[in-house]
């Protein structure tokens, strides 16, 4: 814990670190040194007062994930990437499908083949201009982050596509697909604004 940078969860500066650990189950949190606030409450929390914080699009809790969790240094963020970006588009895959079986438009005769190339095409394309359109932005701004850094900020705030699970469950109307398409948006916005740019 020593030897990595972490971050403050209030201003977003570098820390030394984030707890002083005496003996198992007795540890003292620290102080940023900038703010002179707790550097990051959530090293004692559980997982589901992290959770409902980030449904409450909490920033604070946006970089505990981002910088204190997931150690963007390591190898293994490699393949948390690859499991994210495949868990993102099956996702959206699945919203799409969502989508196309509300259309009256579908043709009954299409091959499904054809249909699924069809959807896996656009949900790649939509995806590429999606997080293209971030890094141009961020290319525009002059704020010069990593690419990897800002497409995993983006996969890990677009958690709530996993809500579209439970559409088939509970009948829910096609309006619910627009509703979490919007928590997804802003939540990649208040993720992207926490991000230590």
């Amino acid at each position: 814990m020593a030897r990595e940078k972490k971050t403050c969860v209030e201003c977003g500066h570098k820390v030394k670190s984030l707890f002083i650990q005496y003996s198992p189950g007795n540890f003292r949190l620290m102080k940023c040194e900038n703010c002179e606030e707790v550097a990051d409450e959530y090293v004692e929390c559980e997982l589901l007062i992290i959770f409902i914080d980030l449904i409450l699009h909490k920033t604070k809790a946006y970089r505990h994930l981002l910088y204190n969790v997931v150690n963007q240094e390591s190898a293994n963020v490699q393949h948390l990437l690859w499991k994210l970006v495949l868990a993102y588009l099956l996702l959206d895959t699945y919203r799409s499908l969502l989508l196309r079986r509300t259309n009256d438009e579908s043709n009954v005769s299409m091959s499904f083949l054809f249909e699924s190339l069809e959807v896996l095409v656009n949900v790649l394309s939509a995806n590429f201009a999606f997080v293209f359109s971030f890094a141009f932005a961020a290319k525009l701004m002059l704020v010069m982050p990593r690419g990897k850094e800002i497409l995993l900020t983006i996969l890990i705030s677009s958690y709530v596509k996993i809500f579209l699970l439970a559409m088939p469950v509970w009948e829910f109307p096609v309006s619910v697909i627009f509703i979490v398409d919007m928590l997804v948006l802003t939540s990649n916005a208040v993720a992207l604004k926490g991000q230590n740019l």
